[in-house]
């Protein structure tokens, strides 16, 4: 029988190697708590973007029918944490600012949400900043008014500089405004090449990467850069790959090595359901398509960080919301 002595030093050699995750599964080294596909179910919520709220370790979607945040817990369900009828109608991109504890919010009108209405219809474009614990408002700021044209309007996508300032994409203006962490907002940069011909769907995603704001445009697949500390300076980002390629480029996300990650639809473009990835070695004066892998899931918009490093592609089946057949089901599947 062994002693107790050596039976105490065998368990504490154990419990040494289990703690540095030796034998641990991935999952339970890491804490990750979500699978590789989250199988999203809750009432026509159709998510058109998602982010990771590192502070409470969750997804957190928005929901372009109910004009809602919702958290979604690893077995899909999701709860509500903000509800503002007051100036939310669809939620189309949002960011969790966790330095801050917030979650900014791009707040539009599509005409597929509940709370659409003549008056906001292609004409609301609005970011709210609401409390990460509670829900609460922070503030909101019209956007559309700052913008000052009286023309279409739509808030698309959010990206943030190390100080909390925001950066917002405006699809039906060649604008992207810039929203302070006070909520003053202005206009960062008023460009006619970003608009997209007819007055379609133009600017959708946005990163940062170092002092430039890269802007992805839906119609046409095209990249630019702006440079934030002199927004003038604007360019297109020259991309070795085949035409047509990246049509229908919605969601960004940048990786921490630098790599682009983009996903592209055919919600309203000739494009495919597919994630691309794109790297630069020169600032994004130019760039290079380094892999597209078709997506199996229909119709995905967003990319969002996850738990552990993770990547996770977004489809909130607005394709089956804009035919006029509403669905319950959404997926976050990681990448």
């Amino acid at each position: 029988m062994m002693n107790r002595s050596i039976r105490g030093a065998l368990l504490a050699a154990i419990t040494t190697a289990l703690l540095a995750g030796s034998v641990l599964p991935a999952t339970a080294a890491t804490g990750c708590r979500y699978p590789e596909v989250v199988a999203g179910h809750a009432d026509t919520l159709h998510p058109e973007g998602a982010t990771w709220d590192a502070v409470h370790h969750r997804f957190l979607v928005g929901s372009l029918r109910h004009g809602t945040v919702s958290v979604v817990a690893p077995d899909g369900s999701a709860a509500t944490l903000v509800d503002d009828p007051e100036v939310l109608v669809s939620i189309i991109g949002l960011h969790v600012d966790a330095a801050r504890g917030r979650v900014l919010v791009a707040n539009a009108d599509p005409g597929a949400g509940l709370r659409t209405s003549p008056g906001t219809f292609h004409r609301l474009a609005g970011v709210g900043a609401y409390d990460l614990a509670t829900g609460r408002r922070l503030f909101y700021v019209d956007l559309a008014a700052v913008a000052g044209d009286g023309g279409q309007h739509f808030a698309n996508d959010l990206a943030f500089g190390p100080d909390g300032t925001a950066y917002v994409t405006d699809s039906f203006a060649p604008v992207v405004y810039r929203v302070g962490v006070d909520g003053a907002a202005s206009v960062l940069l008023r460009d006619a090449r970003l608009a997209a011909p007819g007055g379609g769907f133009g600017l959708n995603g946005i990163v940062r990467q170092g002092g430039w704001l890269v802007l992805g445009k839906y119609d046409d697949g095209t990249l630019w850069r702006v440079r934030i500390a002199r927004p003038t300076e604007v360019s297109q980002v020259r991309v070795a790959t085949a035409p047509g390629t990246l049509t229908g480029l919605d969601g960004l996300l940048r990786r921490p090595d630098g790599t682009l990650l983009g996903v592209t639809n055919e919600l309203g473009a000739a494009g495919h359901d597919a994630e691309v990835e794109l790297r630069s070695d020169d600032d994004w004066r130019t760039a290079r398509l380094t892999a597209v892998h078709p997506s199996p899931d229909q119709a995905p918009t967003a990319l969002t960080p996850g738990p552990a490093d993770t990547t996770y592609q977004l489809s909130g089946r607005l394709d089956l919301l804009f035919a006029g057949t509403p669905s319950d089901a959404f997926t976050l599947r990681r990448v």
